[in-house]
């Protein structure tokens, strides 16, 4: 009796934080993985999954599957997750946001616009708006759009950089969009009707590019970094408070998962995989 209350009483091994490891095999994704986002049951879903065009779904545990195979040209990027379950995806080709039913494993054109460059990276507000990044990489510019519930796309900004990640504030009151060969980081206000307003700018780095973003309850904002192979985390008011080595010299997205929310998933277009590493707050989603 004794003993198995001094074993009661030992502390608990500190968690491993910040810490990378793979979750998926090197070249089980080709070098477009991208997009990633983890449904209510907790698997993982990212797009080029064994080829392209697909998106593949990774089970807590790490037993991938290729989920869908697009037909018809459409290539995805980033996917979010609305608070319904309905997954929405960026075809890049086909100028699209793609609405995936996950039961039936089929899709439909939810939203289209042929004056988009590429809708790249999408952004889900608190209320169900969609926020789009939408870069011209060959002329180093970009644009932004906003996207209702019923499909209707409006440009709520033009003449911008390469604009890659974007993410919404926790209280859904700004919008954030990086600019991966400019390496900025710009942040909005959110109007009442979606629009926004007031642009200015949060954080510059010196090198190395911008991809996919993400945030905590906290409005952390998680960021990859292409090239240096690194997640940076910087706070609403612009202070870099760490920076996670990710195994691979090019991370393309990362979503937050897991049963409690903190666990970060990337994916790595230099290996062909996903990776996670533990966060000490779960993510805003």
């Amino acid at each position: 009796m004794l003993r198995s209350c001094l074993i009661a009483l030992l502390p608990l091994a500190a968690e491993e934080l910040w810490i990378a490891k793979p979750l998926t095999a090197q070249g089980s994704f080709t070098a477009d993985a991208e997009g990633p986002a983890v449904d209510r049951a907790g698997n993982l879903y990212a797009v080029s999954f064994a080829r392209k065009p697909t998106i593949g779904r990774i089970t807590p545990d790490g037993k991938g599957e290729v989920f869908i195979e697009f037909t018809q040209g459409s290539l995805g990027n980033g996917i979010r997750f609305d608070k319904k379950g309905r997954m929405f995806v960026a075809d890049y080709t086909n100028h699209n946001v793609l609405l995936v039913d996950v039961n039936t494993r089929t899709f439909k054109v939810f939203a289209h616009e042929p004056s988009m460059n590429q809708p790249n990276d999408l952004a889900m507000a608190p209320n169900g708006m969609l926020y789009a990044s939408d870069p011209n990489w060959a002329n180093g510019t970009g644009q932004l759009w906003r996207i209702d519930k019923k499909g209707q796309v409006k440009r709520i900004a033009a003449d911008m950089g390469t604009t890659n990640g974007i993410e919404v504030s926790p209280d859904g009151k700004k919008l954030y969009v990086n600019e991966s060969k400019q390496r900025n980081l710009w942040v909005f206000d959110i109007q009442r009707n979606g629009d926004i307003a007031n642009k200015r700018l949060l954080i510059a780095f010196p090198d190395f590019g911008f991809d996919g973003m993400r945030a905590d309850i906290k409005g952390n904002l998680y960021i990859t970094r292409h090239g240096k192979g690194t997640v940076v985390v910087v706070s609403p008011e612009g202070k870099i408070l760490r920076e996670i080595d990710v195994l691979g010299k090019s991370p393309t997205n990362l979503t937050f998962g897991g049963p409690d929310g903190r666990t970060v998933y990337v994916t790595d277009a230099d290996k062909g995989r996903v990776v996670l590493f533990r966060a000490d707050t779960r993510g805003r989603e």
